[in-house]
């Protein structure tokens, strides 16, 4: 008998842990339902968002690279930090056909960083996951702000889009920060590693890698081998993904990032 469902959608999406926490959680909460992943590439945004959202046992998705910016433009309703951030990384039915974007990563960012002094920080990256970083840091007040980016066009629209002053700087380039958060997908597996010279950061500094796949990078690594502190992508994987849980099926974890999910995406 068909199960309501949720899932994750971008490209490439064979590296998601996705669909490995959230199974996990229904079946910690009794919930009878399903979550996948599908590949979906820039040109079938609208003609998947048009299928699904006629699909009465479809409860929604998560987005991610590079689809986060590409969704908005076939969406009813677009959440008010989604629309600051000027990217989606959740979308739920409500209703009618309707369709409502969100963004659970700038909740996940903020709880990665809890507890982290922060005086200036540097991002690598200027996509979605960035702008979703930028956007906590202009919540936990950081004024002096580096943005790394290949493309500096796109990396001065995301501080502009913001309004955040700060500067931005090409890909390779190291400051020395108090806070470096790689927000980009150097490091994944199958990609390039994140070219940064961690020796100039200040003992003190808090190295945050939004990279999951694999979970030590060699960024982490070489941070930890520095003695500076580190907060891997699990973190912000768990805390923005029960969001978009309870969003989902209307309940969720009490306790997001626990040991007993993290064996779970380690397997």
């Amino acid at each position: 008998m068909p199960i309501p469902y949720a899932e994750v959608v971008g490209d490439p999406i064979a590296h998601s842990k996705s669909p490995l926490m959230h199974r996990y959680w229904l079946e910690s909460l009794g919930i009878e339902a399903d979550y996948r992943a599908r590949q979906v590439r820039l040109a079938e945004v609208g003609a998947y968002l048009a299928v699904r959202r006629k699909d009465p046992l479809w409860r929604g998705c998560n987005v991610t690279a590079p689809l986060k910016t590409e969704v908005l433009a076939h969406l009813s309703a677009i959440g008010p930090d989604a629309r600051a951030i000027g990217a989606v990384n959740t979308i739920v039915p409500q209703g009618d056909e309707e369709l409502l974007g969100v963004n659970t990563d700038a909740h996940g960012a903020l709880l990665a960083l809890a507890g982290v002094e922060v005086g200036d920080a540097a991002i690598i990256g200027a996509g979605g996951a960035a702008r979703a970083a930028l956007f906590a840091l202009k919540v936990m007040g950081v004024e002096r702000v580096v943005v790394i980016n290949r493309d500096m066009i796109r990396a001065r629209a995301a501080l502009d889009d913001l309004e955040m002053d700060g500067r931005v700087l090409p890909l390779g380039t190291s400051p020395a920060v108090d806070l470096l958060i790689n927000a980009s997908p150097l490091g994944m597996s199958g990609q390039p590693e994140t070219a940064f010279d961690l020796s100039v950061l200040p003992i003190g500094a808090t190295v945050f890698d939004m990279v999951y796949a694999p979970l030590e990078t060699p960024l982490l690594a070489g941070a930890r081998t520095r003695g500076l502190a580190t907060i891997d992508g699990l973190r912000m994987l768990a805390e923005q993904g029960a969001v978009a849980f309870a969003a989902f099926f209307q309940d969720g974890p009490e306790v997001a990032d626990t040991q007993e999910l993290r064996e779970v995406l380690r397997s």
